[in-house]
């Protein structure tokens, strides 16, 4: 799995037809499904981002978890990650999980996630989405299961 994450303030998503998913102060988590990711594995990337410290203490540093703050998560679905742009000028995508079999570990990555504490809003899988956030700090990061 990879997995851009990003500290927020607030972040929403929305398709046509529905009423957008919104969440405030918390982490938007773009997650790409390799072809070899599972539901163990989904589940060991949700405790690393339930985990991560990277919300400020009271003396700035980053020593607070999106649990220990209360935030909550946004959780979009994004094969995109998995592009390969190294030859051509058309990314290859490839690498990514065929949908059959990334929708389903894509969805245990949010359970797990909620299973954890962290109130969880997701994308639409497969769908076309708009995504507006406001990254705090910035605080942006880079998660990657076969790292």
């Amino acid at each position: 799995m990879r997995i851009l994450l990003q500290r927020v303030a607030k972040a929403e998503v929305r398709t046509e037809g529905q009423a957008a998913r919104v969440i405030g102060k918390g982490l938007s988590a773009f997650v790409g499904v390799g072809p070899t990711d599972d539901a163990a594995t989904a589940r060991r990337m949700a405790e690393k981002t339930a985990g991560l410290r990277v919300f400020p203490d009271d003396a700035g540093r980053f020593d607070r978890s999106v649990v220990d703050v209360g935030g909550s998560a946004l959780v979009v679905s994004q094969f995109t990650l998995y592009g390969d742009a190294r030859k051509g000028r058309r990314p290859d995508f490839t690498g990514a999980g065929a949908p059959g079999m990334a929708e389903p570990v894509y969805l245990a990555f949010a359970e797990a996630l909620a299973g954890l504490g962290v109130p969880v809003k997701t994308g639409w899988f497969g769908a076309r989405m708009d995504v507006e956030l406001v990254n705090d700090g910035p605080v942006t990061l880079w998660l990657d299961s076969q790292a």
